[in-house]
């Protein structure tokens, strides 16, 4: 296999050490009836959907909603549903069982009710601990794995027996040790009357030795032991070189290059970066860098070299058939696989070894109304539906979810341009902050209401006081900044989004220079930029295997690596699953002309 062309960086890069080759809920659980063989329980967890409920599991959506017909409307964290058993095999789980942990059961418990023994539970659940074993998760229990068929241990022993032997006519002393290998003396020992001689019938003993094989069956831990298991201790595996290969389609044999394959270049000089940066901190890594192009087939053969067996860190694939096929291998070869673009992979849900950086849409918009509630349920709050083609419908849903959820009171306002400053002045109040969240997203939208509420948050007509106005808003509107952000400053205006960069920020500044210095080029205007994106990964992923090695997803919540643009905050989406990235900011374009950038937690 072929490995990326060196043209695609400006100027090559010689590293002495890092080699680049251009190639929920805390609601208490009650279960009324048990739990049947053929239905367990799911715990709804924020961000979550039926969809991805029904992926975990193999199940359908319609599977769901036959059980529970109440999700028709929608679900909520907290709540129960109802799952079928069946889904274990076309989950790719047909070696496993699942199980809902109903009050006062143990790990010890559910390996003698499963007779499955308990390292065997741990190990299909990789995310299990005592903060996960807890009422209501899932955990699989693997079929075939009893605890009758565990091995035996086994040792040889050296015995000694005695035989029975019946003296034949004309036999000597002499001719009988000689004959059992024995030497007179033990002879005598065990047979005294032959000090009066031998005679023929005589029936004597003889010492045999032999070697034999004791079989033991180990005996079953203690209760105490087999539950300690959850919080014991594991030691770091330590890495002393980082194997990483980054796979991206960066096109490099066709005639002419994308913007899609150039921001993926871009994404791979912000990961060179990032190896630099971690060299001067003593980090050893080893890039290998390939090109899949499109579809299946270069994938494949990329996944065959030897090497790539051997590496600690798999970063890149663009298209989900690509990703799948990458998931398969880095989850047979025990090896971290970053997912850096797409939110929409459903392997995440399956695979211990994914960690998706993208946020999916209904896990970023159930912390953003989380978040929008924490910030603004004391004020006045007012949506403004615009009903243009960027409505976020979504996040609209969530928000008031969120809300009723917690008995914050809101109002809503059907945007009309002719009548927009009156219906406002009807629903704002002059006795708390009035925050104004229009319905879609677009630049449009924008526009058509900023010019009023500025007007009414600066009213300097003596009859008339002016209103005190937040605006809230979406990721997309860091993109309008060329077009608003006087506005943004003007009515003090909040925005959630997974990524953010200050362009003023010293860290922002440095990186821009360094990518200019390297490549004598300037980042690709894009929102998000890939040149950072490839830099803050490297920095997360690298940075944590080199302080806590190649099982760094034990000390995730010690990891903390301040980002230039995107933040990560990784949570595994079940107790045998891989990692989602629920990182949200929200950032905060302030009255006095700065700018706050605050993750959320």
């Amino acid at each position: 296999m072929n490995k990326i062309s060196i043209y695609l960086l400006t100027g090559f890069l010689c590293l002495s050490s890092g080699q680049a080759y251009p190639q929920a809920s805390g609601q208490r659980v009650v279960f009324t009836s048990g739990q049947a063989d053929n239905i367990f329980y799911h715990t709804i967890e924020r961000g979550q959907t039926v969809y991805a409920i029904a992926t975990m599991y193999g199940v359908s959506v319609d599977d769901i909603y036959r059980l529970n017909p109440e999700s028709r409307d929608g679900i909520k964290a907290g709540a129960t549903l109802k799952i079928p058993q069946k889904g274990a095999a076309s989950a790719g789980q047909e070696g496993y069982t699942f199980h809902t942990i109903q009050p006062r059961e143990t790990l010890y418990s559910l390996s003698i009710r499963y007779e499955v023994p308990a390292t065997e539970i741990i190990k299909a659940n990789p995310g299990l601990s005592t903060a996960t074993f807890t009422i209501g998760k899932t955990i699989r229990i693997p079929k075939e794995t009893a605890i009758a068929s565990r091995p035996a241990e086994e040792r040889v022993e050296t015995v000694r027996k005695e035989m029975e032997y019946t003296i034949q006519r004309k036999e000597t002393m002499y001719r009988i040790c000689r004959k059992f290998n024995i030497s007179s003396v033990d002879l005598l020992k065990l047979n005294p009357q032959l000090k009066n001689g031998v005679k023929a019938g005589m029936v004597i003993k003889i010492p045999v030795v032999s070697e034999e094989v004791i079989t033991e069956n180990l005996s079953q831990p203690e209760e105490h032991e087999v539950n300690a298991l959850l919080s014991a201790p594991k030691d770091i595996k330590r890495v002393n070189r980082i194997q990483v290969a980054l796979l991206l389609p960066f096109m490099a044999n066709e005639p002419t290059r994308s913007a899609a394959s150039a921001r993926f270049v871009e994404y791979y000089e912000g990961l060179l970066l990032a190896v630099d940066s971690l060299k001067k901190t003593g980090t050893s890594v080893e890039l290998s860098v390939y090109d899949t192009g499109q579809g299946t087939s270069r994938i494949k053969e990329i996944l065959n070299e030897d090497a790539l067996a051997e590496s600690n860190l798999i970063i890149g694939a663009v298209q989900n058939d690509q990703i799948g096929i990458v998931a398969d291998f880095a989850q047979k070869h025990g090896i971290k696989y970053v997912i850096p673009f797409t939110s929409k992979n459903d392997d995440v849900l399956s695979n211990a070894n994914v960690y998706q950086v993208n946020t999916p849409h209904s896990y970023l918009y159930s912390k953003a109304a989380q978040a929008g509630c924490d910030l603004f349920s004391e004020h006045n709050i007012i949506l403004v539906s615009m009903k243009d083609k960027e409505e976020k419908t979504d996040f609209i849903k969530a928000f008031k979810a969120e809300m009723k959820q917690r008995d914050i009171p809101f109002k809503e306002v059907t945007y009309n341009g002719e009548t927009f400053a009156a219906d406002m002045e009807k629903v704002m109040t002059h006795d708390k902050r009035n925050m104004v969240l229009p319905t879609s997203s677009s630049l449009d939208a924008v526009n058509r209401i900023k010019a009023t509420l500025r007007m009414l948050s600066e009213l300097k007509e003596e009859e008339k006081e002016p209103y005190m106005i937040n605006l809230f808003g979406y990721p997309e509107w860091q993109t309008y900044t060329r077009d608003c952000l006087e506005d943004f400053y003007a009515l003090d205006t909040y925005i959630y989004s997974n990524f953010y960069a200050d362009n003023l920020s010293s860290e922002v500044h440095r990186f821009y220079s360094n990518y200019k210095h390297w490549y004598s080029k300037s980042l690709i205007n894009t929102f998000p930029k890939y040149g950072i994106l490839g830099f803050d990964t490297g920095m997360y992923f690298l940075g944590a295997i080199q302080k806590y090695g190649s099982n760094f997803e034990d000390n995730l919540d010690k990891i903390r690596y301040k980002s230039i643009q995107t933040g990560f905050d990784f949570h595994r989406v079940n107790n045998w699953g891989g990692f989602i990235n629920t990182n949200v900011f929200i950032v905060h374009y302030k009255s006095d002309f700065t700018v706050t950038r605050n993750e959320v937690r």
